[in-house]
This record gives C-alpha cells, structure tokens and sequence, in this order.
C-alpha cells in the first residue's frame, strides 16, 4: 500500500507540475500512468492481503507475494517509457 500511495502521489505530482510551460506534454501522461499503476497495485494489495489474512486464521503456510513481478515491471515500464521520451524530446530541439 505504501508503493501503490508514493505512485499516485508521484503521478499527481507530475501531472500538476505538467502544466508548466518548460515541462513536455508528455510528463501528464506518465503521471497518469504512475496513478493507474498504484490504483491497480492498491487492488492487488487488498486481495493479497485477504490471503494472508485467512492463511492466518486457517494455519496454513503464507501465499507468496504475486505482485512483486508486477510491481518491478510496471516500475521499469515507466522509466524506460519517461526515458524514451526524453530522447526524442532532447532531439526535437
């Protein structure tokens, strides 16, 4: 729940700062990326942690945490993603 809240606040911190006149049009995209991305690992945290929570009560072994892979994907998806247009806006001028 931590990543999911320092995503959205990431994302609405870019998209704020996005109405700048020196930031690219493109900065309010991958704000809106990162808040989707932690809305969705929010879900995913909820559900894990009904999981965890009835293993819990029934003693049984602990799930593993599936979101993991998720979450580095996601991560890496939107830094290669602001980094690709970074190049080509560094380009463009």
């Amino acid at each position: 729940m931590r990543t999911a809240l320092a995503l959205v606040g990431g994302g609405v911190a870019m998209v704020s700062l996005a109405s700048l006149d020196s930031l690219p049009a493109w900065t309010a995209l991958v704000g809106a990326a990162a808040c989707l991305g932690g809305a969705t690992l929010s879900l995913r945290a909820v559900g894990a942690w009904a999981r965890v929570e009835r293993a819990l009560r029934l003693r049984q072994p602990l799930p593993a945490p599936c979101a993991l892979g998720v979450l580095a994907g996601g991560v890496v998806v939107l830094a290669v993603l602001t980094l690709v247009l970074s190049v080509v806006e560094l380009r463009g001028r």
